[in-house]
């Protein structure tokens, strides 16, 4: 009787989904569900000129890569290899990808390498952060920049030419294990906390499912109970994806970007009582050096007097008040009215909060 009231219960959820509702797979992701980086050490030979030279470890890598194929220089012979570059690959290796999948990788130079342009990486193991090899990768470099030198010294570039792309570059080796289809429970994790929302996403699944599985275990994470097994566990994993919910309210933020002057305030903000008033003071100084040239026949010498001129101005503005509760299409009027500037917004913000009058929390980057 309660698992079919919860069944009708679910079916009238669904029916009754606001149309703000969100999908449960764009507020977080399943823990252990999620990419793992990779990088490695590698040569790229081919380049028209433009490699690291006589750079130590480039010099290295060509020997150890020589040594491969039983080719060993003479003692005390270090090859300039204005042809070759020692760099750095990056790739990222998905979650449940398997043993012959491809990888992109990106390749960037390390030493003094002008340009990769034209350049083929050769064979390179790719690690985890356990030091694992996960992947080898290798082929022709795509590089979208270009630089140019002329003898004179000057340069034109264009983009950046010491680093490039190789499609599909890199062959996965070995698979990592997530454990989801053997954990005691399905954990899934918030892309933001939020106590309301994990709870809302927990009632949801429960009345999607038609029984009491999730519970929210703090602000970020919901653990679902889920039997035992891969190919069940996808099945319950893609149906819980897709539950819509509606997300909790943001938190009254107001972002403050100091190097840029961007001020972003969200919906929720409100201002208590407050009467506001903001001038700007505005110093010049203006320098107009006077050259004084001496008298005929006195052997005197031209000087330069200076003379400054100082000017402080003082731009006064209106006081104008908030109401009590003010929104955010209010604030803006009101700052606006004035004519305040990015910079000037940020003061009033700021004393505004001092005054305990911003109900926000104010985010200064």
């Amino acid at each position: 009787m309660i698992r079919s009231l919860l069944i009708a219960l679910g079916a009238l959820a669904a029916l009754a989904a606001p149309a703000e509702a969100t999908r449960v797979k764009d507020l977080g992701a399943f823990q252990g569900v999620r990419p793992n980086q990779l990088i490695g050490y590698g040569i790229v030979v081919g380049l028209a000129g433009t490699g690291d030279d006589n750079l130590e470890y480039a010099t290295q890598g060509m020997n150890g890569i020589a040594s491969r194929f039983g080719l060993t220089l003479p003692p005390g012979v270090n090859p300039a290899l204005k042809n070759a570059a020692a760099v750095m690959i990056t790739a990222e290796l998905p979650a449940f990808a398997r043993p012959g999948q491809r990888l992109d990788i990106t390749v960037s130079a390390m030493g003094r390498a002008r340009s990769l342009r034209g350049g083929t990486l050769i064979l390179s193991p790719l690690r985890g952060a356990d030091g694992q090899i996960y992947a080898m990768a290798q082929g022709n470099l795509a590089v979208g920049g270009l630089g140019v030198s002329a003898q004179d010294g000057s340069q034109v570039s264009v983009n950046v030419p010491s680093s490039g792309r190789i499609p599909s570059g890199a062959t996965v080796e070995r698979a990592v294990e997530t454990g989801f289809a053997t954990a005691p429970t399905l954990t899934f994790n918030l892309a933001e906390s939020d106590f309301t929302t994990a709870q809302r996403i927990a009632d949801a699944i429960n009345r999607n499912l038609g029984q009491p599985l999730a519970h929210a275990v703090d602000g970020v994470s919901i653990a679902i109970e889920a039997p035992q097994g891969a190919e069940v566990r996808s099945m319950l994993m893609s149906r819980i994806e897709n539950v819509e919910v509606q997300p909790a309210d943001a938190p009254a933020r107001v972002i403050v970007n100091a190097r840029t002057g961007t001020v972003v305030i969200n919906g929720a903000v409100r201002i208590s009582p407050a009467a506001v008033s903001h001038g700007r003071l505005t110093v010049s100084v203006e320098e107009n050096p006077t050259v004084i040239q001496p008298a005929p026949m006195s052997r005197g010498q031209t000087a330069i007097e200076p003379n400054s001129t100082i000017e402080v101005a003082e731009h006064r503005a209106p006081m104008f008040e908030l109401a009590p509760g003010a929104s955010l299409a209010e604030i803006v009027r009101a700052v606006n009215a004035i004519g305040a500037a990015p910079s000037d917004l940020v003061a009033i913000l700021e004393a505004l909060k001092q005054a305990g009058a911003l109900r926000a929390e104010l985010v200064i980057l």
